[in-house]
């Protein structure tokens, strides 16, 4: 197992905690980690497109043109034909969702490569605690700078922190997570993982 550091708000060793090496020194799939982006941008996807599937979402007469026979011309049943200008398109795109799943089996093996990887690279952080005595941005930054994190940080929360979350959310690079929301876009989109033991455990009980 793992022993990872635990740091206070000022980024100095308080302590430390094992960490499952199932989840965090497990075997980095890319492939998996690919399909669950793409499962999750393809649920982003509007699906919005459309145009006119039949002849009864077109306006127009269904009287027939002409004659069957005798005109000299084609024979033509009706004006919204496909054939015509101004008719009816055949095939067109309509409204339609691209969202597709994965396993469960695959989204957990996805999720814990990318936190495999986060600690190979030391962009996985562990801290005693996230509680900040009130919920204002200058919390929240002065937090980052003691702990010398970037702009783009994650912190995972295993309850609601309303604090945090309300410092956080005026900050447009970092953002607070719940670990039960724990998706594998969230955690490339980020450049350092913050948790706290409480957190870590959590993590490890869902992709145990």
């Amino acid at each position: 197992m793992p022993a990872l550091d635990i740091v206070d708000s000022s980024n100095k060793k308080v302590g430390t905690v094992e960490a499952l090496a199932s989840v965090f020194e497990g075997k980095v799939n890319e492939m998996l980690v690919q399909r669950y982006v793409n499962m999750q941008l393809a649920a982003r996807r509007g699906g919005n497109a459309a145009t006119v599937q039949n002849k009864g979402d077109l306006h127009g007469s269904n009287a027939k043109p002409w004659k069957q026979k005798g005109t000299g011309r084609a024979r033509a049943g009706n004006s919204r034909s496909p054939l015509w200008r101004g008719g009816l398109t055949v095939f067109g795109p309509s409204p339609r969702s691209y969202a597709f799943q994965l396993s469960k089996k695959a989204k957990r093996l996805a999720i814990a490569s990318v936190l495999t990887e986060r600690l190979k690279m030391q962009s996985f952080t562990v801290i005693d605690s996230l509680d900040l005595e009130n919920p204002k941005t200058k919390s929240a930054v002065a937090l980052l700078a003691g702990m010398g994190l970037p702009a783009k940080t994650l912190f995972l929360v295993s309850e609601k922190n309303n604090n945090l979350q309300l410092a956080v959310r005026n900050l447009p690079r970092a953002d607070v997570l719940l670990v039960d929301g724990l998706n594998v876009f969230d955690l490339l989109a980020h450049e350092r993982i913050v948790c706290t033991p409480e957190a870590l455990k959590k993590i490890e009980e869902r992709l145990s």
